[in-house]
C-alpha cells in the first residue's frame, strides 16, 4: 500500500511542474488529478498537449494514478445520466492516452421522484456500459463512495453488483457512514472485493484509520491511499506531517 494525493483541495491550485516537485519532495507516489483545477488536464487536451503530459510524469517520481471526474449517474433523467456517460468516455480515452489507471466518478444523492432501487438501477448499468468502454483502453472506473444517503456501503455494493463489471470497482471514502458500531470490519469485507481505490483524509480526526489500514493490510491491498484533504497555508509542511502520521498508522 502506498501513499498518494487527490489535487482536492491541498493542490488545486498547482500546475503539473509543482505537484510532481512537492509531492516528490514529500513521498507521495501518486496523484489522481481531480477536474477543474490548475493543473489543467481535460479532455479537451489536444494530442499534443497529452504527449507532453504523459512524458513529465513519465521522467518523474510520481505515477499519474487516476483523473477525478465529478460524472455521476444518478439523475431520473435518462438525457442528463446519457450526457454524464459521454463526458466519463471522453475521460476514460484521456486517461488511457495519458497512461493513468482510472477515472473516477460517483453518485451524489439518491434522485428524487424516483425509487431507491431505480435509481441504484440507473447507476448500475451507466457504471457498465463505462466499463465496456474502459476495458477496451485499459482503463478502469472507481465508483466513489459518495453522496448523501448513497455513500452508505450497502447502496454502493448494489450499485456495482448491478454494474458486474471487471473494470468497475469502489472506491473507498472514509466516510463516518462506513462504521457499524464504532468498527469498518462489516462494510470493508461488503466492498473489498470491488476495493481498487482510497481516498483518505484527516488522519488526526477520529475516524478509525488504524483499523482501515490494518484491514487492507491483512487482505492484501496494494494500490494506494490518497490523501484528501482541506487546504493548507503550509503545503510542504503539512504534507510531511501527513506523510510521517500515514507511515505511523500504517504500522503493523
Amino acid at each position: 500500500m502506498q501513499l498518494g494525493l487527490v489535487t482536492y483541495n491541498v493542490a488545486k491550485d498547482w500546475d503539473i511542474e509543482t505537484i510532481i516537485h512537492k509531492l516528490e519532495a514529500a513521498g507521495f507516489t501518486a496523484v489522481e488529478l481531480r477536474t477543474t483545477h490548475k493543473h489543467g488536464v481535460e479532455p479537451s487536451l489536444s494530442k499534443e498537449e497529452r504527449e507532453k503530459v504523459r512524458d513529465r510524469f513519465a521522467r518523474g517520481k510520481v505515477r499519474l494514478l487516476s483523473l477525478g471526474s465529478t460524472c455521476e449517474f444518478h439523475s431520473a433523467d435518462p438525457a442528463v445520466r446519457a450526457r454524464n456517460v459521454a463526458e466519463c468516455k471522453q475521460f476514460i480515452e484521456l486517461a488511457h492516452d495519458l497512461g493513468a489507471y482510472g477515472v473516477k466518478v460517483r453518485p451524489n444523492g439518491f434522485a428524487p421522484g424516483i425509487s431507491h432501487d431505480t435509481t441504484i438501477q440507473n447507476i448500475g448499468r451507466s457504471l457498465r456500459e463505462c466499463g465496456e468502454h474502459g476495458a477496451r483502453y485499459g482503463v478502469e472506473i472507481w465508483l466513489e463512495v459518495h453522496g448523501t444517503e448513497t455513500a452508505r456501503p450497502p447502496n454502493i455494493h448494489a450499485m456495482l453488483k448491478e454494474a458486474n463489471h471487471k473494470s468497475v470497482g469502489a472506491c473507498w471514502n472514509s466516510y463516518p457512514t462506513d462504521m457499524v458500531e464504532g468498527s469498518l470490519q462489516q462494510y470493508f469485507d461488503l466492498l473489498r472485493p470491488y476495493l481498487k481505490s482510497c481516498h483518505i483524509n484527516e488522519l488526526s480526526s477520529s475516524y478509525p484509520w488504524r483499523e482501515l489500514f490494518t484491514l487492507m493490510r491483512k487482505t492484501g491491498y496494494d494500490r494506494w491511499t490518497l490523501c484528501e484533504a482541506a487546504e493548507s497555508k503550509e503545503p510542504d509542511r503539512f504534507l510531511g506531517y501527513y506523510r510521517a502520521l500515514w507511515t505511523e498508522l500504517n504500522r503493523a
